[in-house]
């Protein structure tokens, strides 16, 4: 029974990957640039959806264990070193408690700036996602017209007999377009998936930084018992 399950499956195995094949071959040349396209976004879907995890950018508890330590005395440039290098979180913070002495007005200045600098490192590569969402369909559509002019050449030089050189053109034109489309709209949902993701990371962390500024200038209390020593 093994075995003739194993030989059944081959052929079905081999007829898959065959279609697919010829699919990508009846597109043309435009298949090409979309399947780069294609690589290209599945590469950088998979590195936003570990570059923008919450727990990396954004760690809990971070401004309540900083506090811990500016009350024990034991934050030292060796606790500023290892905060900044902690997360896009510590690295704003530091910025800001590096100008702690200088007033409330530079501090937050301080933090505004590297929060600016952080956000260009969250928003990595998603231009180029927006790109490709964009750019995509429009390959789709020079595979479609490529696909109609070859479709209409025919019909002017050979007639409407040829059915296999017609049948090839609208191929063409109709694998491009779903192609072009198969790419273009899980990037375009990736895309905004991700810079909603980069704006709510960002409103969270000016309000962590903006309360380590209220703690640092007596004007809230925080709880750190959660802090981890």
């Amino acid at each position: 029974m093994v075995i003739s399950l194993s030989a059944t499956a081959t052929p079905l195995l081999a007829t898959s990957t065959g279609t697919l094949f010829d699919l990508f071959k009846a597109g043309g040349w435009t298949m090409i640039p979309i399947a780069i396209c294609s690589l290209i976004a599945m590469g950088i879907i998979a590195e936003r959806l570990w570059a923008l995890k919450r727990e990396r950018i954004l760690p809990k508890h971070l401004v309540a264990q900083v506090w811990s330590w500016i009350k024990n005395g034991r934050f030292d440039k060796s606790k500023m070193r290892d905060l900044k290098n902690s997360s896009e979180l510590g690295e704003v913070l530091t910025a800001g408690l590096l100008n702690h002495q200088y007033g409330r007005e530079a501090m937050k200045a301080s933090i505004d700036e590297a929060g600016r600098a952080v956000v260009v490192r969250l928003e990595r590569y998603l231009n180029t996602l927006g790109s490709i969402a964009l750019v995509a369909p429009l390959l789709g559509l020079l595979g479609t017209v490529i696909g109609m002019i070859k479709v209409f050449t025919v019909m002017r030089v050979e007639g409407v007999g040829n059915a296999d050189a017609l049948a090839g053109g609208i191929s063409e034109a109709l694998v491009t377009t779903a192609a072009g489309m198969a790419v273009a709209i899980p990037a375009l949902v990736m895309h905004r998936h991700f810079i909603r993701r980069v704006e709510e990371l960002v409103t969270d962390m000016e309000q962590e930084a903006l309360k380590m500024v209220d703690v640092l200038h007596g004007e809230r209390e925080i709880f750190t018992s959660t802090a981890a020593e």
